[in-house]
């Protein structure tokens, strides 16, 4: 099957930014005033009702409900992302291995597909609270037709030591992708399940395309790649 080649030049992956948001506290000025050495009780008295005629703020005033608010859910992802982009460890990702599924591809269909899904990209990676792995990456592979493949996106892993300072991790990604082959070349988003092996920074990474369709010509694929610490 032939395919179009996109007219998109570039894959512009779009970051999360965190917004700064400026709490303004509200300095309220009291002015104490000066009582003469010979005030009489009615003076006396008079300062006391000025004092209590101080206005109460209002229960529904726009600042405390402000202190009660709770940033929403894309708030919160922006946060994250920046967070791992800002804090998160640098690592290089080295691709190389795209395995089509032998039982859901036919011989003749895998002898025209490519499975050398060489490129690069980049990760930058955080622990949480629990040490399991957050992550945010960005890269290009050579896909199943020899066209470039742009992905970036976000991954969650949780992680278990095994020996040493060896781990192994399973969870899941959110990523945008482009193909040639699937509307036109515009960004799409997908979601997969990803798995690791290695050191806490340098690893084997894989992500798996489950199969979407009964048809022979269209099955699963193993993505394979490494990531390399730069730190």
């Amino acid at each position: 099957m032939n395919f179009r080649t996109s007219s998109i030049g570039k894959f512009i992956s779009a970051s999360a930014l965190l917004l700064v948001i400026l709490n303004t506290s509200i300095a309220v000025a009291q002015t104490a005033p000066t009582v003469l050495a010979d005030s009489t009780p009615a003076s006396a008295a008079a300062l006391t009702q000025a004092t209590s005629a101080q206005p109460e703020p209002a229960a529904g005033a726009p600042f405390a409900q402000a202190s009660n608010e709770q940033p929403g859910w894309y708030e919160r992802a922006k946060r994250k992302m920046t967070k791992i982009l800002d804090e998160g460890d640098m690592s290089l990702n080295l691709s190389g291995i795209a395995h089509h599924g032998r039982g859901t591809y036919t011989a003749e269909r895998i002898a025209e597909l490519n499975e050398n899904a060489w490129g690069l990209g980049f990760t930058k990676a955080i622990r949480d609270e629990k040490d399991n792995e957050e992550l945010a990456y960005a890269m290009v592979i050579s896909d199943s037709h020899y066209k470039p493949q742009p992905m970036a996106g976000y991954a969650y892993q949780w992680m278990k030591p095994i020996a040493g300072n060896i781990e192994i991790g399973g969870g899941y990604t959110y990523s945008l992708i482009s193909r040639t082959d699937y509307f036109k070349g515009v960004p799409f988003p997908i979601a997969l399940p990803v798995a690791s092996i290695g050191t806490k920074n340098t690893k084997l990474m894989a992500a798996y395309v489950p199969r979407l369709s009964k048809n022979k010509g269209n099955g699963d694929v193993l993505l394979l790649f490494v990531r390399i610490d730069l730190n």
